[in-house]
């Protein structure tokens, strides 16, 4: 008998509704979305982090892993928190964000399903340095910080893996400095921003995009103003670089972004 616990309200940080179930994967949580309960069989496996892991360290992870999915809004974590442990986001998005004590937002990446959230804090002990909340209905699964010590100690695979992926935490938050501090044009930034989605791995047509963000948050990815986006939306739209479809941004002419970003 398996257990996963559903967070029906976004305030509810740490309390929700314990599911006890024979078979998980084949059940329908709220949502619309199906459990992914098993590392082992989910259909989902990339080459992520805890993905694809040997068998043993897999059956290992199944063991220390306690499941929950939660709605649109949940946090998972706040910044400057004290770390109780990662969450690696199996299905759903969820947005990393950092604030000023005058209130300004600043959002660092937006995770998709495999990554790993909080990972630096864990290892290190220090306080959560963002904020990661659900931008749409997700699965997350949670490990403590002592059982994923643990976990690296005994699989040196899972070690390994880990030291890779700070590595490409760090170079992607240069990479986002560097946009910020170097990059003077909103244009630029934009342009940079929608050729970064067209591009993303996983994306099947990269003339298209889903669009999940506000126009506030996308402001708030590259560091402008919610009228900026939306003015540059009109511009580009106008020009005939992007066409908005319901929910699909259409990129028509990918090589005008291209020209707008200097290398």
């Amino acid at each position: 008998m398996r257990e996963v616990t559903v967070f029906r309200d976004p305030d509810h940080r740490a309390i929700g509704d314990t599911i006890f179930v024979e078979s998980l994967s084949r059940m329908r949580a709220p949502y619309g979305l199906n459990i992914l309960d098993n590392c082992l069989t989910c259909p989902m496996r990339e080459e992520q982090l805890f993905c694809n892991l040997p068998l043993a360290a897999m059956q290992r992870l199944n063991e220390i892993k306690s499941t929950a999915v939660y709605p649109k809004s949940a946090m998972l974590f706040i910044e400057g928190q004290q770390p109780r442990g990662v969450f690696v986001l199996c299905t759903g998005k969820a947005k990393l964000s950092t604030s000023s004590v005058e209130g300004r937002t600043v959002i660092t990446k937006i995770s998709e399903a495999g990554d790993v959230l909080g990972l630096s804090a864990t290892i290190s002990n220090r306080p959560y340095e963002v904020t990661a909340e659900m931008i749409e209905p997700g699965q997350a699964n949670f490990i403590t910080r002592d059982a994923l010590l643990h976990f690296m100690r005994e699989y040196g695979e899972v070690a390994l893996r880990v030291a890779e992926q700070l590595s490409r935490n760090y170079h992607s938050a240069y990479e986002g400095i560097r946009t910020l501090g170097l990059t003077n044009s909103p244009s630029e930034r934009f342009a940079k921003l929608l050729l970064g989605w067209s591009n993303a791995p996983g994306n099947h047509d990269p003339l298209q995009v889903k669009l999940t963000l506000t126009h506030e948050e996308i402001a708030e990815i590259i560091g402008t103003t919610r009228e900026t986006v939306s003015r540059l939306f009109s511009q580009f739209k106008r020009k005939q670089i992007v066409q908005l479809r319901g929910a699909a941004l259409i990129i028509r002419n990918k090589a005008a972004l291209e020209k707008m970003v200097k290398p």
